[in-house]
């Protein structure tokens, strides 16, 4: 079930009713039983797997509360508990490229033996609830917080249903306390949340799934486009993979805002920030905050000097590029964004002198432009490897595109001269177009306005004017129909 389907449609308004008219001690046993269904509506059996990590997860909270004397034996227990996940997740997701890089490697040296491959389904979401009840582990381990003492409790914090599968990635300081308050019924809380859930509905189907389609294409046949058509496309990609994640994360944040919970903030207008650093500040911030707590600090941060902080920095974003595929194209993308990000560091100085002799303000509107357009390009570049099917096709993608550009391309046509809508018609293209206008547009002004806050301010004639025009324009521009076959969302696949 994903929350583009029609299932999702009587699924959430039953749940909400249900927890709503249940009385407060019953309501998370409803949501628990309400988020294993969600998780089971995939594939059954994997629930098992999720049972098993909440069970290690929790166990071992208790175990290592238990034993705070000992810091050898609480020392084990973390690391049973946590290579018993990572077996897991290994498993499930990187078996197979772990063997097939032996097997290559055995090939090269002439060696007749090979390691076997195993036909599995990765588990949906397995990731992100995997990360989640390790965090609470360690929390648990570093004394952050107290163990949670319910086991059904503590699953439900592991598998809530609006953040199970992509998340945010939830800390157990901020998700296991708010299971336990009550949650009256607030009209206006739950107008919040259904709107935060159509700006993410919108992002979905209007620009994601629209771009999907001209993306899809030129990624699967590069050959027969020229590299100023691929270079359009690794641009939308960019916006497709935004608006399909952070479609997602408004959807979970707006599910859980109508039940009265408060997940945490997963995107700050990342195309917006002025240097990889900051892009990384605003991009999937459950995730960025999760690598930075429980992997860069812990090897040492940036306190052990410049060159020891370069290096976590690297090792950093080679794990976040694993942890998001097992090939090695996501290697090289993580390692990418680590490179622009040490890059940035280590060129710092000399770019400060260049501005000042050329009497470029720091402050000036023309500068934070620059800056903000050259960090999409190089984080746009990184896009590529993570789009593309491998890291052989990006490399002979990137090659094709540099010895085919012909920059005017996106504007010839079969008709003559005009923009080259590619895969798409032209409507929908511009339709596409109109979306991000309205997408930037809507970025810029919540720097300083509430946009949701001003809908629930009107008048209630004019708020139900709004209300009826988001559903139209979600019902007449939406990428569904039985004909389409709905994307599930991208970062389901992690």
């Amino acid at each position: 079930m994903t929350f583009n389907s029609i299932s999702f449609l009587f699924f959430f308004p039953a749940v909400v009713l249900c927890y709503y008219l249940l009385p407060h001690r019953y309501r998370w046993i409803w949501l628990l039983v309400s988020s294993y269904y969600f998780y089971m509506s995939w594939n059954p059996k994997y629930v098992l797997l999720i049972a098993f990590s909440t069970a290690v997860t929790w166990a071992g909270g208790q175990m290592i509360e238990a034993r705070r004397g000992s810091l050898r034996t609480v020392r084990l227990i973390l690391a049973v508990c946590i290579l018993a996940n990572l077996a897991i997740l290994g498993f499930f997701k990187y078996f197979n490229f772990f063997s097939q890089n032996v097997n290559a490697l055995m090939a090269a040296m002439h060696l007749q033996i090979r390691t076997p491959s195993v036909d599995v389904l990765l588990p949906v979401g397995i990731s992100f609830y995997t990360f989640q009840a390790l965090g609470y582990l360690i929390d648990v381990y570093r004394g952050d917080i107290s163990p949670e003492p319910n086991l059904a409790r503590y699953a439900l914090f592991v598998s809530f249903f609006p953040q199970l599968v992509a998340g945010p990635i939830e800390r157990s300081g901020n998700l296991l306390g708010q299971l336990r308050e009550r949650h009256s019924f607030e009209p206006g809380q739950v107008m919040r949340g259904l709107l935060t859930m159509a700006w993410g509905f919108f992002k979905k189907l209007v620009i994601a799934d629209r771009a999907a389609i001209l993306v899809t294409a030129v990624f699967d046949q590069y050959t027969d486009y020229t590299g100023a058509q691929i270079a359009l496309a690794v641009v939308l990609f960019a916006f497709q993979i935004y608006c399909d994640f952070s479609g997602y994360s408004d959807i979970a944040v707006g599910a859980a805002q109508v039940m009265g919970f408060s997940l945490m903030k997963n995107f700050d207008r990342p195309y917006f920030a002025r240097s990889t650093a900051q892009f990384w500040r605003r991009w999937h911030i459950s995730l960025t905050t999760w690598f930075r707590d429980y992997v860069y600090i812990p090897l040492g941060g940036n306190r052990r000097g410049t060159l020891k902080k370069h290096i976590n920095i690297l090792i950093t974003f080679l794990l976040s590029g694993l942890w998001h595929g097992a090939s090695w194209n996501f290697v090289v993308w993580g390692l990418l964004n680590g490179i622009w990000q040490v890059a940035g560091e280590m060129t710092s100085g000399i770019r400060r002198s260049v501005r000042k002799a050329l009497h470029v303000r720091e402050e000036g509107f023309f500068h934070h432009m620059v800056q903000t357009v050259t960090t999409f390009l190089l984080v746009d570049f990184a896009w590529l490897f993570f789009r593309a099917s491998g890291l052989r096709e990006a490399l002979r993608m990137i090659r094709h595109g540099v010895t085919h550009f012909a920059p005017l391309s996106v504007f010839s046509t079969e008709s003559g001269i005009g923009l080259n809508t590619m895969a798409l018609d032209a409507p929908d293209f511009l339709v596409l177009l109109a979306a991000l206008a309205v997408l930037l547009i809507g970025d810029l002004v919540s720097i300083k306005r509430d946009m949701i806050g001003m809908i629930l301010r009107q008048k209630i004639a004019a708020r139900f004017i709004i209300y009826y025009l988001i559903l139209l324009i979600l019902l007449i521009f939406g990428i569904y129909g039985p004909a389409f076959d709905a994307s599930s969302f991208i970062y389901f696949q992690f």
